[in-house]
């Protein structure tokens, strides 16, 4: 045991030096924006950052200048994930925001005047996800206590979301969600959890006074060994991102005509992926993020995926990826608009990149052998054993990640 520990402790000293050093190394790259903790979630609206950080808050950062625009305090713990809600019904203002937390609960935030609206215990264990589906005024929150839970939105900002249903069906902490309304007034989703097990529900709203969802199970895909880090559906396929180091690209609903895809396989866990073909961008590339690896795809003939460019990006894992369609105004007046790609790390920033710098870059190191760091310390207990929260060897990796360099706040 003792011998374990030894090793642990000079590994963990090894990453340590290997990560000073790449920090300098990419001290600049990006055009980085340094946050005073991680981001875990990030939404791109127009041209601001709205991101989910580990130092318990939420902010507006405007992303031509770097500068931070408003802070939402409130939660007790690390902000998990954010989405966004009308504040005028069917107005597509999206003025209302909601956060998530590993306080358990979720908030609702006027971006008019910051002012927290709303307060709900939403789970009995660390919030993971959240997702609206404008239409049918549903919020989908997802936890590490297995559950997928419905909330009804058609009052709000006047009352508190009021559940709507629940999906109890997973084994292990739910990690991601994606869904979309169907023309017909129901809800397909997708739930994918720790162990790699993706499920793919019908939700069905019931008459009554107080609306009700009722999930009707489709499919269970066990396509991933292991943790699905993230997932998104359009254009009828599944994209999913995994710890078992590939993207899988799944035809749904299944076509007889159309052939398996086989999996992207990269050096390293997979976290975050950008399908740009899904995107206002309307391209056919895929954009991933691997321990602190940044990789541009061309998938346009999808069983050959092509490396086209790869960046060794952060000093730390990506967490998201996302589209920044940036527009600006030119000397004479116009307005330019160009794509770009903005990361989020562990590393405790966030960078910007064009599109065509991630398309023409050239690592030193060949596309394929790029070393990722992907290992962080296990966290000791801390505090009354009580009130802890017994958590898997993955899960207190995540958490010590996410806790980096959060005692100096």
């Amino acid at each position: 045991m003792a011998d374990s520990y030894l090793l642990r402790s000079q590994a963990e000293l090894v990453l340590t030096e290997a990560r000073r050093r790449k920090a300098e190394r990419t001290k600049s790259l990006g055009d980085p924006i340094q946050l005073s903790g991680n981001a875990i979630d990030i939404q791109i609206r127009g041209n601001c950052a709205w991101i989910a950080e580990s130092a318990h808050v939420a902010k507006k950062i405007d992303l031509e200048t770097g500068r931070t625009l408003q802070i939402y305090r409130g939660h007790t713990a690390p902000v998990t994930c954010l989405a966004f809600y009308d504040k005028v019904p069917n107005s597509g203002d999206e003025k209302l925001l909601i956060t998530g937390s590993w306080d358990k609960t979720l908030k609702i935030w006027d971006t008019d005047t910051k002012d927290l609206i709303i307060t709900t215990l939403a789970h009995d264990d660390f919030l993971k996800t959240l997702l609206v589906i404008p239409s049918a005024k549903l919020l989908i929150s997802s936890s590490s206590d297995k559950i997928v839970k419905f909330w009804d939105l058609t009052d709000v900002p006047e009352k508190s979301p009021q559940p709507a249903g629940s999906v109890s069906a997973h084994s292990r902490p739910v990690e991601c969600v994606a869904g979309v309304a169907n023309s017909d007034g129901s809800v397909t989703l997708f739930t994918a959890d720790t162990m790699g097990v993706l499920k793919i529900w019908k939700l069905e709203k019931e008459d009554g006074l107080r609306p009700r969802w009722r999930s009707i199970l489709q499919d269970t895909l066990n396509h991933h060994r292991t943790r699905i880090t993230e997932i998104i559906y359009g254009a009828g396929s599944i994209w999913t991102a995994s710890s078992d180091e590939t993207v899988q690209v799944i035809p749904y609903p299944p076509g007889s005509d159309q052939k398996p895809i086989p999996p992207i396989t990269h050096p390293a866990p997979v976290r975050a992926i950008l399908p740009l073909a899904l995107s206002d961008f309307e391209e056919p590339y895929i954009v991933t993020g691997y321990g602190d690896v940044i990789r541009l795809y061309d998938v346009s003939t999808p069983s050959e995926p092509e490396v086209l460019g790869e960046i060794d990006a952060h000093w730390h894992d990506v967490t998201a990826l996302r589209l920044w369609v940036r527009r600006s105004r030119t000397d004479d007046g116009r307005t330019r608009v160009e794509p770009w790609i903005v990361s989020a790390s562990l590393d405790g920033t966030i960078r910007r990149w064009r599109f065509s710098e991630l398309r023409d870059s050239r690592p030193d190191n060949p596309a394929g052998h790029s070393k990722a760091t992907v290992i962080a310390p296990t966290p000791q207990p801390k505090g009354d054993a009580k009130d802890q929260v017994e958590l898997t060897e993955e899960e207190e990796r995540e958490l010590a990640e996410l806790m980096e360099g959060d005692d100096s706040d």
